[in-house]
C-alpha cells in the first residue's frame, strides 16, 4: 500500500539497527573515555571510540576527549535534529510561490495536491493515544496561515517500526484517508517525532 510514494526511503539515511544500537550505547555512562564525535550524510552526530573505524557512512567531525566533551560538542553543532533531506524536502515545498486566488473556483485539493508537501503532526494527546485512536491531524503550510486536515488512519498500511513512540524519538510512516472538498482522498506522510514535522502527499481517490 506505499506504492504512491515509492521515494519515501529517500527522505531518511538509516544505518543499520546494529549500528544505532552500538551509537546510542555510546552515550550511556559507561561507554569508553577515549571517544570521537562523528556525524553521518544526514549531518545527525554521535559518539564512537576514537580507536574504531567509522561505521559505514559516519565520517570524523574534528574532535576527541571524553564523553562530556563529545556531547558538548554535538549539543553546540547539532541544533536541527530533523535529517537534512528532510530539511530541504521542507525548504523545497516552502519556496513555491503562493498565488492562488480563493474564490467561486477555488479547489482546496488542488492547491493542497503537489508531488510532496511540508507537514506538521498535531497531538491532541500523547502521541501514542492519537495512533491508537486511528485519527490524527496534520497541518499543511502550502497554504496561507496553514490548513490542517483530520487523517483516518489505515492501520496496516502504517509503518510505526522506525519510531519509539513511548520515547518519541524515531519516524513513523502513516497513512489515512480523508474527505476534501466532499471528494475522497488518501494521506501519506513520514514524521519526524523529534520535531514531528514531515512530509506528505495527498491523493484524490475515485468518488
Amino acid at each position: 500500500m506505499r506504492s504512491l510514494w515509492e521515494r519515501r526511503k529517500l527522505i531518511y539515511f538509516r544505518e543499520s539497527d546494529a549500528v544505532w544500537a552500538k551509537l546510542i550505547a555510546m552515550i550511556s555512562p559507561d561507554a569508553p573515555t577515549n571517544l570521537k564525535v562523528v556525524v553521518n550524510g544526514e549531518e545527525q552526530y554521535s559518539v564512537w571510540p576514537a580507536d574504531a573505524p567509522n561505521p559505514p557512512g559516519w565520517c570524523d567531525a574534528d574532535l576527541n576527549g571524553t564523553r562530556q566533551d563529545c556531547l558538548a560538542h554535538i549539543a553546540e553543532a547539532w541544533t536541527d535534529m530533523r535529517p537534512l533531506s528532510l530539511r530541504r524536502h521542507m525548504d523545497e515545498a516552502k519556496a513555491v510561490p503562493r498565488t492562488f486566488a480563493r474564490g467561486p473556483a477555488d479547489d482546496l485539493f488542488d492547491r493542497l495536491s503537489s508531488e510532496k508537501l511540508a507537514v506538521k503532526l498535531l497531538r491532541r494527546r500523547t502521541l501514542q493515544e492519537d495512533l491508537e485512536a486511528g485519527y490524527v491531524h496534520l497541518q499543511f503550510f502550502h497554504t496561507a496561515g496553514g490548513t490542517e486536515l483530520g487523517i483516518h488512519l489505515d492501520a496496516p498500511s502504517c509503518d510505526l517500526s522506525h519510531a519509539d513512540l513511548e520515547a518519541e524519538v524515531g519516524t513513523i510512516w502513516i497513512c489515512g484517508g480523508l474527505v476534501l472538498n466532499s471528494a475522497p482522498a488518501r494521506c501519506e506522510a513520514e514524521i519526524d517525532l523529534a520535531t514531528l514535522a514531515g512530509v506528505a502527499i495527498l491523493v484524490r481517490l475515485p468518488a
